[in-house]
C-alpha cells in the first residue's frame, strides 16, 4: 500500500506502542491530521493551547511509563508549549514531539511563521532531528521513539516539513530498542556501604525511579539499619506514598528548610538525582545546599539503574531489616471557614484509594503532604521544573493514562490561568479529574520571594503586580464555560461535601476553594 510521509509516521508510532497524540495542529500538519483516520490504533486528543498539549503529554508519560506524541504547529506552536516541555525535561518524561514545518522549498521565503525550530527544541537538551524525505520518515520516527524512551526518559523532537508529510514514498519502520538504565558497579555500592557504616551522620537523597515503591522500601531498610537520614528530591516526577508505604520526607523548597534538614550531616549520598542547590540565588546566601565540609557521594547517576543499586545497597547493609511502613491514619474532618491549614485536612480525610494527585497548589498546599501521609496509597505528580501552568494539563494526561483511577488536581489560582483551557479537554474526553482550585486572590509565593531576595516593598505598584483581586476571578463561571461542572466552597463542611460528590460522579469537576493567603 502506497503511503505518504504522514501515514508512515503515524503507523510507526502505533507499532512502537505510541498510540495517543495530543495536538493543536495548523496548516503544515493537515496531512498528519488526515492520516489519523487511516490508523485506528492512534487516538488524537485536542488541546486548545499548546501548553495544555505538552503538559498533558508529560502527565501521560509519568503515569503510563511510555511516551505519548504531541503534534505542534511550527516554531511558535513549539514555543507556546515550551514551559511544560521544560517541566517534562526535568521530570525525565518520555515525550515524542512532532513539530510541523514549512515545505522545504518554502523556507527560504521567510514567510511570517518561519523560525529556527531546531534552536527552540535544542533548549530541551533532548533529541532533535529533521526528516528530509518521505522515505526516511518511518526510520526517523522509530529513532525518535527510542530516543524518548532512552533511560531515564527525555523529550525527542522530530521536525516534519509539510512536503515531506504529504509526499509519497513513505513506509513504516520497525521499533528500535531504547537505551536501558546503566547498571551500577557493585564496587560503587560497597564504597557507599562503607560511608554508611563509617559512624558519621549521613543523608541519603533519592530521585527518579527511586521514588516508587521498590526504591522507597530499599531506602527505608537502609535508614533503619544505618541511621541515615533519608529524603526524596524536592520535586519528584512521581512519588508513591500513603498507608502501607515508607514515608520518606521530601527535601524542602526553601534553602532555610534544607539547611535545617541537613544540619550536622557529614556525608550526602545521592541516588538518581543530583546534590541539592537553591531554587534561586539570594543576596548573601549560598546557592549550593550541601553543608559546608560535608562530602557528596554518588551511588547512582541520573540514567543509572538507581532502584537496583538501592536494593543491592540495602541487601549489603540491612540484609535482615524490614522497611518501616506508614500506618493508615487520616485527619478528622475540620469545621469552620476555610484556612490554608484546614482545607488540606479535608483532602487528607477524603482522598480516595489509588488517587493520582497532580499538585500545583504551591503556597496553599504546604500542609498537604502531612495531611495525606497516612491516607490510602496514592501517587503525587509535582511541579518538577518550576514552570507554573502544569497542574491542569498534567492531570489531564494522567487521567488518560489511568482511566480507572481517580485524578485529583490541587491547583493554585495564579497557576491555573496559564493553562485553564485544559478543562475543556477534560470535558470533551469525559475524564475523571476533580480539581480543587485554591483561590487566595494573589501570587502569594511572589510576595514571599519579594522579601527573600531583599527587595521588600510596600509600594502600591509592587503590591499591585502580586494581587489578583482587582477584578476578582470567578473560576466557577470559567469552568462552566469550558463545560466542567463547578461549585464554590467557603467552609470546610462545604469543601468536604462538594469533594465527596465530585469524586462519586463521573467526568470532570472543579471546586473553587476560597482561602486566605498562607504567607
Amino acid at each position: 500500500m502506497a503511503m505518504n510521509g504522514a501515514q508512515s509516521l503515524i503507523r510507526t508510532l502505533a507499532d512502537a506502542d505510541v498510540d495517543l497524540c495530543f495536538t493543536n495542529p495548523g496548516t503544515s500538519e493537515m496531512h498528519f491530521v488526515a492520516a489519523l483516520d487511516d490508523v485506528p490504533q492512534m487516538r488524537a486528543v485536542l488541546g486548545l493551547a499548546e501548553g495544555v498539549v505538552t503538559g498533558a503529554a508529560d502527565g501521560y508519560g509519568r503515569v503510563a511509563q511510555r511516551p505519548a506524541a504531541t503534534l505542534l504547529h511550527l516554531g511558535p506552536g513549539l514555543g507556546n508549549g515550551l514551559a511544560n516541555l521544560h517541566n517534562a525535561r526535568r521530570a525525565r518524561t518520555p515525550v515524542v514531539n512532532i513539530v510541523g514545518d514549512h515545505a522545504t522549498y518554502h523556507k527560504n521565503l521567510d514567510a511570517p511563521l518561519e523560525s529556527d525550530i531546531e534552536a527552540v527544541a535544542g533548549s530541551l537538551d533532548g533529541w532533535v532531528h529533521r526528516s528530509v524525505a518521505p522515505a526516511q520518515v518511518g526510520t526517523d520516527t522509530a529513532a525518535a521513539v527510542a530516543a524518548a524512551r532512552d533511560a531515564p526518559g527525555r523529550v525527542a523532537t522530530l521536525i516534519l516539513p509539510a512536503d515531506v508529510s504529504w509526499g509519497d514514498g513513505g513506509a513504516p519502520a520497525a521499533p528500535v530498542a531504547p537505551r536501558e538504565p546503566r547498571p551500577v558497579p557493585s564496587e560503587t555500592v560497597r564504597e557507599i556501604a562503607k560511608v554508611l557504616r563509617g559512624g558519621e551522620p549521613v543523608a541519603l537523597l533519592v530521585g527518579g525511579a527511586a521514588c516508587r515503591e521498590p526504591g522507597l522500601r530499599a531506602v527505608s531498610r537502609i535508614a533503619r539499619a544505618t541511621g541515615a537520614t533519608t529524603f526524596t528530591e524536592t520535586f519528584p516526577a512521581r512519588l508513591e506514598r500513603g498507608a502501607g508505604l515508607p514515608g520518606i520526607e521530601r527535601l524542602g523548597y526553601l534553602a532555610e528548610q534544607v539547611s535545617y534538614q541537613l544540619d550536622g550531616v557529614r556525608h550526602v549520598v545521592v541516588a538518581g538525582t543530583r546534590a541539592p542547590v537553591s531554587f534561586f540565588a539570594y543576596p548573601g546566601k549560598a546557592s549550593e545546599l550541601v553543608p559546608e565540609g560535608a562530602q557528596v557521594h554518588t551511588l547512582a547517576e541520573v540514567g543509572d539503574d538507581v532502584v537496583a543499586a538501592l536494593v543491592e545497597l540495602a541487601d549489603e547493609v540491612a540484609a535482615d531489616v524490614a522497611p518501616e511502613l506508614v500506618p493508615a491514619h487520616r485527619p478528622e474532618l475540620p469545621t469552620g471557614e476555610l484556612t490554608p491549614q484546614n482545607w488540606a485536612q479535608v483532602i487528607g480525610a477524603l482522598l480516595p484509594e489509588g488517587a493520582i494527585v497532580s499538585d500545583e497548589a504551591n503556597t496553599s498546599g504546604l500542609l498537604v503532604p502531612s495531611a495525606t501521609a497516612g491516607s490510602p496509597r496514592h501517587d503525587v505528580l509535582t511541579l518538577t521544573g518550576g514552570a507554573i501552568g502544569q497542574g491542569m494539563p498534567v492531570a489531564t494526561g494522567a487521567a488518560l493514562a489511568a482511566p480507572d483511577r481517580p485524578v485529583v488536581n490541587l491547583e493554585s489560582d495564579g497557576s491555573a490561568l496559564y493553562t485553564i483551557p485544559a478543562l475543556w479537554t477534560q470535558a470533551r474526553e469525559g475524564l475523571n479529574v476533580t480539581t480543587v482550585l485554591l483561590n487566595n486572590r494573589a501570587y502569594a509565593i511572589l510576595r514571599m520571594e519579594l522579601q527573600r531576595v531583599g527587595a521588600e516593598s510596600s509600594g502600591p505598584k509592587a503590591g499591585g503586580l502580586l494581587d489578583l483581586s482587582t477584578p476578582d476571578l470567578d473560576f466557577v463561571r470559567m469552568a462552566e464555560g469550558f463545560g466542567v461542572p463547578a461549585t464554590r466552597a467557603r467552609t470546610a463542611e462545604q469543601l468536604a461535601e462538594q469533594f465527596r460528590r465530585a469524586l462519586a460522579e463521573p467526568g470532570p469537576h472543579l471546586i473553587e476553594a476560597m482561602v486566605p493567603p498562607l504567607l
